[in-house]
């Protein structure tokens, strides 16, 4: 009997289903509601977003203390449907918990006025319940099911606009994402055929067939890895990740900080620790060549940035870089290194999101889209671009903003592996995110406004010049729609104060480090 049916469960084991539950109904229910239901949409959209941080937040203090939520429900055979909440998937569900509550609320400004919300939020709802059953797999097969059910339920997300590009996007997203998922697939069917078993264990499940089937295992890691790398935009799986800009704001924020890109490096980290186990890969020499690919990715993804002129690229290709530091760390092997790619997960999607919020805000409010037209815009939406400059500075790795955090441990992790060449990665990279961060702030803090928004700013006063629809109402005094404006002030004090704060209890830092050493086993 399936323990969802046992009537000694403990209450509390049902939490991970409660997770799930929390944005998928308020999401099939949203399908069905009228345009003109605002209201109703609004507070389905928020109180599910609010229950679940409230679940996972109920799950915190329990994981601490050493419970691991996990519920079972039996497909076939000897494979279950898992979820399971332990400090590494708990850190991954505080993330996105916390973040589409933010997201939800921009979302709301961002579409006001805009038509088919409804199927808009009906799908971003799908889309969280996806990236938290990811982040609760139990098991490679529940990973596999929650990793193909993001991309169903993203694409329409990325082709809402309708319109030529948003549906060559949407294509070229499919092509790449359906590949990702055959290649997941075959990956775990050879897999489970040499194993016996899916279970994620704590230091893999692969080592009783190393020594007899080393090729085999070999190929298997390059197909999951193959497969989780598409989402996770390493180079050359990558090319969707910039073309899927076309679609709305908070689409591009989902992607990039909290959905898609985030579920293919928590993927990495899965496959590494939880399914070969970090000493069997690095034994069967597979984390050298892991590691390798995410330094080019990080070194390409940040020349790319620097010549883009559309402000959404430069970040997509800022993504791409980002992203792989997460990599990076986890192929580097050891605990310093495996922690500053654990940490990254969540100060990268805190930085980004700020950034993409922040876009969105200049595109909605005066019309900017590329960095050419950002001069002195500084003056007229000073919240956003203060926001703007938090978040761009910490990606450079600023102290004592998160990112500055993440690059100090996964310098200190390649020192203490005895590598040196990941410490010439890092430099360049953080001069490049220079190269491509410093000019935009530049403009729009240093340079007199200039552009058809500084035109329509003469003539108008301020907060009150014409914006499109999508944008909510706003206030005189304020310099856009107050639930456009408040997501990115949050998200980006959040990034200087995790960074201040660092060293404090419960803190993504403190949690990273209980992660190394209860499910990775470091000391």
């Amino acid at each position: 009997m399936s323990p969802l049916f046992d009537p000694q469960l403990p209450a509390d084991a049902l939490l991970p289903l409660l997770v799930l539950a929390s944005s998928l109904l308020p999401g099939l229910v949203i399908f069905f509601l009228g345009e003109a239901r605002v209201r109703t949409r609004t507070a389905l959209n928020l109180g599910g977003a609010f229950l679940k941080l409230g679940f996972v937040a109920w799950m915190i203090w329990g994981v601490y203390h050493g419970q691991r939520y996990e519920l079972r429900l039996p497909l076939v055979d000897d494979l279950d449907l898992t979820l399971r909440v332990g400090a590494l998937s708990l850190l991954f569900l505080v993330l996105s918990a916390g973040l589409w509550l933010l997201t939800t609320v921009y979302a709301v400004g961002y579409l006001e006025q805009s038509p088919h919300r409804s199927r808009f939020f009906g799908f971003f709802s799908l889309c969280v319940t996806a990236t938290v059953g990811v982040a609760m797999a139990g098991n490679l097969l529940t990973f596999l099911l929650f990793f193909e059910m993001l991309t169903l339920t993203t694409y329409p997300l990325v082709v809402h606009r309708g319109t030529e590009a948003a549906r060559q996007a949407g294509i070229v997203y499919l092509t790449h994402t359906m590949l990702a998922g055959a290649l997941l697939l075959a990956g775990t069917v050879w897999l489970y055929t040499l194993a016996g078993t899916l279970t994620f264990a704590p230091r893999g499940f692969v080592s009783d067939i190393a020594g007899s089937h080393a090729g085999a295992l070999t190929a298997i890691f390059a197909l999951l890895i193959g497969g989780v790398g598409v989402k996770a935009a390493l180079v050359p799986l990558h090319g969707w990740l910039p073309r899927a800009m076309v679609a709305p704001a908070p689409v591009s924020a989902l992607l990039h900080a909290v959905a898609v890109v985030k579920a293919g490096a928590f993927g990495v980290v899965l496959i590494v620790y939880d399914v070969f186990g970090v000493e069997q890969a690095a034994a069967l020499g597979l984390t050298g060549p892991l590691a390798l690919v995410a330094a080019v990715t990080i070194i390409y993804g940040s020349l790319r940035a620097l010549f883009q002129d559309d402000l959404k690229r430069r970040l997509a290709f800022s993504t791409v870089s980002q992203v792989s530091y997460i990599v990076l760390g986890v192929a580097i092997v050891g605990p310093l290194a495996s922690v500053g790619g654990i940490v990254h997960l969540v100060h990268q999607g805190i930085m980004k999101i700020t950034l993409f919020f922040c876009a969105g805000n200049l595109a909605e409010t005066l019309g900017i889209h590329k960095v050419s037209e950002m001069n002195g815009v500084g003056r007229r939406m000073p919240g956003t671009m203060v926001a703007f400059t938090i978040a761009a500075l910490g990606m450079i790795g600023v102290p004592p903003i998160a990112g500055f955090i993440s690059k100090w441990y996964l310098g200190l992790g390649a020192l203490e592996a005895g590598v040196h060449w990941p410490l010439y990665v890092l430099t360049a990279s953080s001069l490049l995110n220079a190269a491509y961060f410093l000019p935009i702030l530049h403009r729009a803090w240093f340079r007199e406004p200039s552009g058809a928004w500084a035109e329509r700013s003469a003539e108008h006063a301020v907060g009150d010049e014409p914006r499109t629809a999508a944008a909510g109402a706003g206030s005189p005094q304020l310099e856009t729609g107050l639930l456009l404006l408040l997501p990115p002030l949050v998200t980006a004090a959040l990034s200087l104060l995790v960074g201040l704060f660092a060293s404090m209890p419960f803190s993504a830092l403190e949690w990273s480090l209980l992660i190394a050493e209860r499910e990775f086993h470091y000391p």
